[in-house]
């Protein structure tokens, strides 16, 4: 889920700063007279100028926060000039701040301002240059595509479908013709954001080099505390822990969807089609539980009909993802949140309904933004998104600059971990479900986890990977479309239902892409939530399997929480990871334990079938 941190959103920075790095930029200068001016800089003139940019960036983010607070609840032509206009400028001027943050580089100065420097530097993910004319066409690209985008839709003879509609349509119906219709009926609104995108990496690119940086995937990649490369290599190896259980899923997944579909639509062995997994970007396969399910092992209750039942509405959905995190020493929201967040869709406007959660004044203005659904994925929703409320308002005492997670897989793992804890017995905590289900339904239990979370890692990975090459240059403009399904095919083991071609766009059709979204870090969440988790339950002694491990009521679980959350961005990741789990590095092998009874079961369930799939370099997936 979307989440906001003020350093995400766009800021207008005002005014100029009075220290002597003001002088550097004018044109006139010489080369050598600009090293001059470099070598006569201070720690003293460095400290000045990170007090000055924090002051600055932090008066001018609350105004950019209500304005991207009202383009999001309030959608028309005027809030979303000022959402445009205010990123425009946060653009140029941000690109601003980081050129002058470069300038001390040089300088041997304390941990604590060293890092402030380096978060000025890396915080925009798309860098205008320091040009205005570039950085306006670079912020109407991005405003372009989010248009292309947010307007698509697919008509046919008989009606048009919004992406909602044939989202719900992706997990529900089982019509595998239909199915390759609308999938491909998406992918429709892509192609036009072809040239768009290209020019805007070209810009960036021009932006990432102003500020020190090879290309654009250094500076994306440059975010974790350690070398891009030495980040590549990490992820990788942490793909290769969850690998074997991933291919084990998706071996049984094939199987049992052939069964269902027959073998004209899906193939004995190798890849998945990707329209039958029942989301249109393959991404998540829980839609398709039914057709998958453990016979004998699934669960007796249904969330959604539980929620029903109790009585419960939306607000108190809300009211108990509240509970959660106060029976773990947390203090309640404030009133203003209960006054001013999004709870439903208004009847009277046009609001984004994707949920989100907001911190206006960086202080404790605490928002929600959701059109919530009196069921179980929104009621899971409702826990992921307050968990970043906690997390804003845990880290609001650090210094402006300071006010983040430890870094952006943190925020969305934070919310996940939470949700983990969402088991049964938690339900039978609130009252909604009388005792705990016997053992034989934890197989149940842990493939619809497993279709939503180890389905996704992936996914999670490729995205940002397909940016990366085409940032760093090696995947050419002409190959968009091919290096986009190599990727899909070697780490999901998926197809595409119909030929494609590099008139497609196919990477365009997911909103994270021409909304210039990192996406590694949620690949990084879904690796650091199970590792919290497992952290969490070790440390209030908690002996049982580990899926049905809950932190609900534990106050010595919110304390370690409280110890990581209340760093913010001010230390290395490892020293965050550390004051929770005791470890300093990523561990995957944490999901290998939460799954571990699954994972024997695809091994005997998989006897006799044929596993695995081949990573060819076809242009484009079969056709099924």
């Amino acid at each position: 889920m979307k989440k906001w941190t003020l350093l995400t959103l766009p800021l207008i920075l005002g005014g100029c700063l009075n220290v002597s790095v003001e002088t550097f930029e004018a044109p006139q200068q010489s080369s050598a007279q600009q090293l001059s001016r470099i070598k006569a800089v201070t720690s003293a003139d460095a400290r000045a100028f990170v007090e000055q940019a924090e002051q600055e960036l932090e008066t001018a983010a609350e105004y950019v926060g209500h304005a991207a607070w009202l383009s999001s609840t309030y959608i028309n032509s005027d809030s979303q000039f000022v959402s445009g206009k205010a990123f425009q400028e946060y653009s140029l001027l941000s690109v601003k701040f980081a050129k002058q943050a470069a300038l001390y580089d040089h300088l041997d100065l304390d941990s604590t301002l060293r890092r402030k420097l380096q978060r000025l530097k890396m915080e925009l993910s798309f860098p205008a240059p320091d040009d205005k004319a570039l950085a306006g066409e670079l912020a109407d690209l991005g405003l372009q595509m989010e248009s292309m985008y947010g307007s698509g839709e697919y008509c046919n003879d008989d009606r048009c479908f919004s992406l909602e509609d044939m989202t719900q349509i992706m997990a529900e119906s089982r019509d595998a013709g239909f199915l390759q219709e609308i999938w491909q009926g998406w992918r429709q609104v892509s192609p036009p954001m072809r040239d768009l995108y290209q020019r805007q990496v070209q810009i960036a690119t021009d932006g990432a080099r102003e500020l020190g940086y090879d290309n654009l995937s250094d500076l994306w990649r440059s975010k974790y505390d350690m070398t891009p490369q030495e980040f590549s290599a990490d992820v990788d190896a942490q793909w290769d822990k969850v690998k074997p259980l991933y291919e084990a899923l998706q071996c049984h997944v094939r199987a049992e969807l052939k069964d269902h579909y027959g073998n004209d639509v899906v193939p004995d062995s190798g890849k998945i089609p990707a329209h039958l997994l029942g989301n249109m970007w393959a991404q998540t396969w829980g839609n398709v539980y039914d057709l998958v399910k453990p016979e004998g092992h699934e669960q007796s209750y249904d969330l959604d009909q539980l929620i029903l039942d109790s009585g419960m509405d939306e607000m108190g959905m809300v009211r108990t993802g509240e509970k959660f995190f106060t029976s773990l020493g947390f203090e309640p929201l404030p009133q203003s949140f209960w006054e001013r967040s999004q709870f439903l869709k208004p009847r009277d406007r046009e609001v984004v309904c994707h949920a989100s959660a907001w911190n206006v004044d960086n202080v404790d203005d605490l928002r929600i933004k959701m059109c919530i659904q009196k069921n179980a994925e929104d009621f899971q929703t409702i826990h992921h998104e307050l968990g970043h409320n906690f997390y804003q308002r845990a880290y609001n005492k650090q210094s402006y600059l300071f006010k983040a997670s430890a870094n952006d897989g943190f925020h969305e793992a934070l919310g996940d971990t939470v949700a983990l804890s969402m088991t049964p017995s938690y339900l039978v905590e609130l009252g909604l479900l009388e005792q705990e289900p016997p053992v034989e339904e934890d197989l149940g239990y842990l493939m619809k986890m497993a279709l939503n979370k180890i389905a996704f890692l992936p996914f999670g990975l490729l995205v940002d990977k397909w940016r990366w090459q085409v940032f760093s240059g090696e995947l050419k403009p002409e190959d968009y479309n091919k290096g986009w399904w190599q990727l899909r095919q070697r780490y999901q083991g998926i197809s595409a239902p119909v030929a494609r071609s590099e008139a497609d766009f196919d990477p365009g059709a997911k909103y994270h892409i021409p909304g210039n979204t990192p996406y590694a870090r949620y690949f990084l969440a879904f690796i650091q939530q199970f590792q919290f988790h497992r952290a969490l339950c070790e440390d209030m002694g908690y002996e049982g399997p580990l899926h049905r491990c809950s932190i609900y009521n534990n106050r010595q679980a919110g304390e370690k929480l409280q110890s990581m959350m209340t760093l913010g961005a001010s230390q290395p990741w490892p020293d965050a990871m550390e004051a929770l789990t005791g470890q300093r590095q990523l561990d995957a092998t944490a999901i290998i334990d939460y799954f571990a009874p699954l994972m024997a079961w695809l091994e005997e369930k998989n006897q006799g079938r044929q596993c695995g799939w081949s990573a060819d370099s076809k242009l484009m997936a079969e056709s099924s």
